[in-house]
């Protein structure tokens, strides 16, 4: 009882009054893989990532090593480290998160494990155009949130003091990332909704490199958004598919007509792979 009060008292805080929440570094036995680190974030509103195999197996599908992976919307790196795990540390793989508390945690998890990855952490929005965005949060030590042109959001009433950057990832990548692009090979993206948008903006990078995409078909969404993720994806010439989770044996069907991703109420997963 005493340890749940503390917790509650905790949780209480970090709603209310913004602070910094250090990272954590556990670790996990991966089998072959051996003993792999983790930053996890001491944010109390945050429940602790736990690193398994099986995850990782499930993204050896898509990944190999040498190839280069982003993952877009990264948070601390909870699907970061496990895809570049895959790549390796011959590859490359990048984490793009916006939010400024979640970055630090996402950067501690880039100086980890070097010898089985090379991560590099971006503090960027993707967007159509260069521009500058506020982040926004329904708590003070954003755990959550997005961004927003304006201090006035859906996201909520706390808002970083120093505005982020937002960058067309194509023109970022060509400018910093050229020697790579030949490899790209997956892009992962969970940016809460607005996931289709950002699919948007990336056309002409999937259109040159198809690589495997991985989203979300977001449960609080309309059916018209949900369709529309669906029909975006098709036109680029992709199968999509429907997975239950990050797992190796996770069941996967495939979304032959757009109106079966409406038969999902929840957020799901889905993969999308070239039709060659």
């Amino acid at each position: 009882m005493l340890n749940y009060l503390k917790s509650s008292i905790k949780r209480k805080i970090a709603r209310r009054i913004t602070k910094e929440y250090p990272p954590v570094i556990d670790s996990f036995n991966m089998g072959q893989l051996g003993v792999v680190q983790f930053a996890n974030w001491s944010n109390p509103l945050t429940s602790p990532i736990q690193l398994d195999a099986n995850m990782v197996s499930f993204f050896r599908k898509f990944i190999k090593p040498g190839d280069f992976v982003i993952d877009i919307g990264a948070n601390i790196g909870d699907t970061t480290v496990p895809i570049a795990l895959c790549a390796g540390a011959e590859g490359l793989t990048l984490g793009f998160d916006p939010n400024p508390y979640v970055y630090k945690i996402l950067s501690a998890n880039a100086t980890l494990n070097k010898d089985k990855t090379n991560i590099i952490a971006e503090q960027y929005a993707i967007a159509n155009q260069e521009e500058e965005y506020f982040f926004i949060s329904s708590e003070a030590s954003f755990a959550n949130g997005g961004i927003s042109p304006t201090k006035k959001s859906i996201h909520g009433k706390f808002v970083c003091p120093e505005k982020i950057k937002g960058v067309v990832l194509k023109d970022f990548l060509k400018n910093k990332y050229d020697q790579w692009l030949p490899k790209l090979s997956f892009i992962k993206i969970d940016t809460e909704g607005y996931d289709k948008e950002i699919i948007k903006s990336i056309t002409s990078l999937i259109d040159d490199y198809k690589p495997t995409i991985i989203a979300e078909s977001f449960g609080d969404a309309n059916a018209e958004a949900k369709l529309e993720l669906y029909d975006v994806i098709k036109r680029l010439n992709y199968k999509i598919f429907y997975f239950q989770d990050f797992h190796i044996d996770a069941p996967i069907q495939e979304l032959i007509n757009r109106e079966e991703i409406l038969k999902f109420k929840d957020t799901i997963n889905i993969y999308a792979v070239p039709i060659i």
